[in-house]
């Protein structure tokens, strides 16, 4: 994987060089990567166990956990211990998987939110047809299209940060490897390189980002017909979407629809779809969603019964 490249690892500066900080740094993310995979696992359980959460709506959102906790695990585990660290280093080979992992499962979140903000409308929209637009075999098929579309945008985006000559620097400033921070160490010219990483990770942001809103508008303007029962349970599923949609395409667009340069916000601006948005998907689908609050009541009064039972 080395290609003809004289670096065979890079330098991360990460989220900060002071002592202090970086405790702060191994604190924090410390505990929202544990609070991840507690809240993604709780609701990946919950769904897999409970009848009542059989509808498609569940089915993506267990995806979008399982997409949750394997993006944050390709990003702060690295992240943790690093901060215990004065110097950090990580290999050429281990970089281009982390370029890999962050950009298969964030794309793929893309997507489910996509599917999701979908299930969302038909259900609305087209009460009636819902159970045959949205069927098992349909949603089992759009959720395999998903992943393979990930995969194409991420094998894009590897084959970008291989194509990169490096050849001296090899400090990245940054807490991960992503093209935009590899883009500034490479010995050649990069507009070209910019150019097709706008066209494939930026648009794919906007487009979609521009797609879910649209979306919404429409779902939002249908309600006009619903009962106002039917409004506010529809109002609590349609907002909880759009504030995951906020959170996570807000940072994703700014940082990669713009030219080849870096800003010392970026980093900070990183860590809200790269860690918090994973951290907050959970809290938002549960705490506005009364039908996972009641599996996951019902989920552990079975394990306190069984657990008397012993």
């Amino acid at each position: 994987m080395k290609l003809n490249n004289n670096v065979t690892e890079f330098i991360l500066l990460g989220l900060t060089q002071d002592p202090v900080r970086k405790k702060i740094v191994f604190v924090t993310f410390l505990l929202l990567y544990l609070g991840t995979l507690l809240g993604n696992f709780l609701i990946i359980t919950t769904i897999k166990t409970s009848r009542a959460l059989g509808s498609p709506m569940y089915f993506f959102l267990f995806h979008l956990s399982l997409s949750d906790t394997f993006l944050s695990t390709s990003i702060a585990p690295r992240v943790i211990v690093d901060a215990l660290l004065k110097k950090t280093t990580i290999s050429f080979s281990e970089c281009m998987i982390q370029v890999f992992s962050s950009h298969f499962f964030g794309c793929l979140e893309i997507f489910i939110l996509i599917l999701m903000a979908v299930d969302c409308y038909v259900a609305i929209c087209k009460p009636l047809h819902y159970m045959t637009i949205m069927s098992h075999r349909v949603c089992g098929g759009l959720m395999a299209l998903a992943w393979v579309g990930a995969c194409v945008h991420s094998s894009a985006q590897i084959s970008l940060a291989l194509s990169l000559p490096f050849c001296g620097p090899n400090v990245i400033d940054h807490y991960f490897c992503d093209l935009q921070p590899l883009l500034k160490l490479a010995c050649t010219d990069t507009y070209v390189t910019n150019l097709l990483l706008v066209s494939n990770s930026g648009a794919i942001c906007t487009v979609s980002f521009v797609v879910l809103m649209f979306s919404y508008v429409i779902i939002l303007h249908s309600l006009r017909n619903h009962s106002a029962e039917g409004r506010r349970k529809a109002l609590s599923t349609c907002i909880s979407h759009i504030i995951v949609v906020i959170l996570f395409f807000g940072p994703c667009i700014f940082i990669y629809t713009r030219p080849a340069t870096t800003f010392p916000m970026d980093k900070m601006i990183a860590v809200f779809y790269t860690i918090g948005a994973p951290f907050l998907n959970p809290l938002i689908y549960t705490l506005r969603n009364a039908e996972v609050k009641n599996a996951m009541r019902m989920l552990w009064r079975k394990k306190l019964i069984s657990d008397d039972k012993r």
